[in-house]
């Protein structure tokens, strides 16, 4: 393992050539949660030919786990290592350098959450029959004493489109009903264009709007307009808005790289929701992706649980509607190289997360009051 040196476009180059490319690795990712207090390493695996065979962009930084007192390191790598996670020899390597690099520096813990699948289809139906690591990779990471976090930062599972083939594929693909919304929405004049950068406080208000209207927590305004600004501007991002007579009702962020894309950042109002935007909207999304390049289109996020009870059930079944195949990888797994800190680290952060939360709840409360 070493260490690189890479200028920006080298290293995203040089993720888009590895297996499991995210833009959570790439270094505008990095640039982001800079600006919330984490640093970055860029960390390299080469053959015996000097071929990278494996990278991962590591995010440090210090804390203070009840916020005073003495500074901790802890660690985390999203959506990494990149890798072939097949190769058990390369594997083994990566993971035995990330678990010494972890004691040496002292960290607490280190984080990592690769895209390594457990499945594709829903569990108990027939899926596509191939092969995924999943459950091997988990068994050696469990062997190797690392331990399944009890904090998910990204979503384990998600719906993942197939753009390969034509239009006519893809409505193939998809529900009765949800073919019937999209042509709704074309017949109830439903536009989309696309989002310019004087739009971009608009797209945070409806932000505000969803996230009051649906019960999560977003940051503030200037955190999300710097980060769709960089991604737009670097050429690795697009904004969607769709509009009923001129009125901005529904908007979506796309991120891609590497022949995928994700949506990452919906928002919407409550105007004109019976004429469907959403559906023409993410129709809309998905011909973009395809003239970007994208054969595959990341719903980002599904359920736990398949069932209604599910904060998420709503979400996945208009995933399911467009077309998203249901997709379970292994999550996130830490490796506490020292247990006593990792403990109290998991006792108090999420109360103190908690207390944070409510904070801003009421703050999203007021800035749509």
């Amino acid at each position: 393992m070493a260490n690189s040196r890479m200028n920006p476009f080298d290293w995203n180059t040089l993720i888009s050539r590895l297996p499991g490319a995210s833009f959570l690795q790439t270094r505008e990712w990095a640039a982001v949660k800079h600006e919330v207090g984490w640093e970055r390493e860029e960390l390299l695996w080469r053959d015996d030919d000097e071929k990278i065979i494996a990278a991962a962009q590591l995010l440090p930084r210090s804390i203070r786990i009840f916020g005073f007192g003495p500074r901790v390191g802890i660690g985390y790598i999203p959506r990494a290592p990149l890798m072939n996670w097949q190769d058990t020899s390369l594997r083994s390597k990566v993971l035995q350098d990330l678990e010494k690099l972890t004691r040496e520096r002292g960290l607490v813990f280190l984080k990592i959450d690769p895209e390594v699948i457990l499945g594709v289809g829903i569990p108990g139906q027939v899926s596509d029959g191939g092969y995924y690591p999943g459950l091997e990779v988990s068994d050696e990471l469990r062997s190797r004493k690392w331990r399944f976090s009890p904090e998910q930062v990204q979503f384990m599972n998600t719906m993942v489109i197939n753009l390969e083939g034509d239009e006519n594929t893809w409505q193939a693909r998809m529900k009765q009903k949800a073919r019937y919304n999209l042509r709704l929405a074309q017949k109830n004049g439903v536009s989309v264009r696309k989002a310019e950068f004087q739009d971009l406080p608009l797209l945070y208000k409806m932000f505000v709007e969803t996230a009051n209207r649906d019960g999560f927590i977003i940051r503030p305004e200037a955190y999300y307009t710097k980060t769709w600004e960089m991604f737009i501007q670097k050429g690795m991002a697009e904004g969607l808005i769709a509009e009923v007579d001129g009125q901005a009702v529904a908007a979506v962020i796309y991120l891609f790289l590497a022949g995928r894309a994700w949506f990452v950042y919906g928002m919407s109002t409550s105007q004109h929701r019976e004429k469907m935007p959403n559906y023409l909207l993410q129709w809309e999304v998905m011909r973009s992706a395809k003239e970007k390049g994208c054969l595959e289109y990341d719903l980002w996020g599904a359920p736990d649980s398949l069932v209604d009870s599910d904060p998420m059930y709503g979400v996945y079944r208009f995933k399911e509607g467009l077309g998203g195949e249901f997709q379970r990888s292994i999550g996130a797994w830490d490796y506490p190289a020292r247990p006593i800190l990792y403990f109290v680290y998991h006792q108090v952060i999420p109360r103190l997360l908690a207390v944070t939360r409510l904070f801003r709840r009421r703050q999203l409360k007021q800035e749509v009051s």
